[in-house]
């Protein structure tokens, strides 16, 4: 066992946290994991409404709305930090001159002053730290900043992504796979280098949102809103092998604590805005056997998003876009509950959640 471990360790980016388990790269974030960096945040799920321009934010025990504040214009995610110690809220603008970040203290609950930033549609982080990642989508470029103080450190240009918008990166964190929401095709990033490898377009669909890798991280897992379902992408050759179909408007993707779930929000139409009270559901694909194990729809119909599990893994937290709701499912039976809330709600988050690191988005922790 030893020498095979030995074998297979996997050799990591410089300043990157080391894969404890390659079979399970969200080893670190099951239940019993929580950093001592969260120890004393509050408890709290964090809703950007993109139209209202505001946040609200639900305490998860009472299921109430116990607070609400401005941020800039069109907030679209809320996420934290690579050192946990910060949730960023993005507020894009639409590409306008006008886009900002603005921090939100997880100790108290508050945002601070909004910085100035180009295009913030979403943001990760580089695996070991060094920069965030700051998805300008409408200049279909990627800047990467100083992590604190978002100041300019070099960009990358994607001038064939169009629509650049969610990502997720290889388990030694040489490279990560953005979305091109409007051109059919994922584009390949090279970290060490700095430059764009390659772009894959996709055989079908046409629609790609979020990516999430495989706990072995032999392969991605790209959910497509018009393939209605989830794209299975070689990582190393960067080729499509297989598309699972789960539902119409395949959007958001979220394991589960033991890392043997994947949970695939269906927004109920293939296109960006839609109606509510549409077929929204969430679909389970087992990942061992990369087939769906049971689909939970919503009751009166819906249209999840954005968001992510809780501590414990029990329930799942997603935005409803088009029906200004936040849904709570639990993930032992299905069932849902709702909260109403303003306008448009995105890019949601729990927090704090278990892991050492955040790679960023609404929270892809590891």
């Amino acid at each position: 066992m030893g020498a095979e471990t030995a074998q297979r360790t996997v050799q990591t980016i410089s300043g990157m946290p080391a894969v404890v388990d390659h079979t399970n790269l969200y080893s670190e974030t099951r239940s019993d994991r929580m950093s001592p960096v969260v120890a004393k945040h509050l408890s709290r799920v964090y809703v950007p409404n993109r139209t209202s321009n505001d946040v609200w934010v639900i305490d998860p025990e009472s299921l109430k709305v116990i607070d609400k504040f401005k941020v800039g214009i069109n907030p679209q995610h809320v996420v934290p930090s690579w050192d946990l110690k910060t949730l960023w809220v993005n507020n894009n603008a639409e590409g306008r001159k006008d886009g900002s970040v603005t921090p939100i203290d997880p100790l108290t609950g508050k945002p601070g002053a909004h910085i100035p930033v180009d295009d913030p549609y979403n943001m990760y982080f580089t695996p070991n730290g060094d920069a965030a990642i700051v998805v300008a989508e409408a200049h279909k470029r990627l800047d990467f900043r100083e992590p604190q103080t978002m100041a300019t450190k070099y960009s990358i240009a994607t001038p064939d992504c169009r629509g650049i918008n969610h990502a997720d990166f290889s388990i030694d964190g040489r490279f990560a796979i953005f979305t091109c929401e409007f051109a059919q095709s994922l584009v390949k990033i090279d970290l060490i280098d700095k430059k764009v490898v390659s772009y894959l377009r996709l055989s079908k669909g046409g629609m790609p949102q979020d990516v999430r890798v495989a706990p072995d991280g032999k392969v991605f897992y790209v959910a497509d809103m018009k393939a209605a379902g989830v794209f299975i992408v070689d990582a190393d050759k960067f080729t499509e092998i297989g598309l699972i179909p789960t539902g119409i408007g395949a959007h958001g993707l979220y394991p589960s604590r033991d890392g043997t779930k994947l949970y695939v929000a269906n927004r109920g139409v293939a296109k960006v805005y839609g109606p509510p009270k549409g077929k929204g559901s969430v679909s389970v694909i087992d990942f061992a056997t990369r087939k769906v194990e049971t689909t939970w729809v919503i009751p009166g119909g819906g249209s999840p998003d954005m968001g992510n599990v809780s501590i414990d893994g029990k329930k799942l937290w997603l935005s409803g876009r088009y029906d200004n709701e936040v849904y709570i499912f639990d993930t032992t039976n299905g069932s849902v509950k709702k909260i109403p809330v303003k306008t448009e709600p995105h890019g949601l988050t729990v927090w704090p959640q278990p892991g050492r690191y955040s790679l960023g988005h609404t929270g892809n922790m590891r």
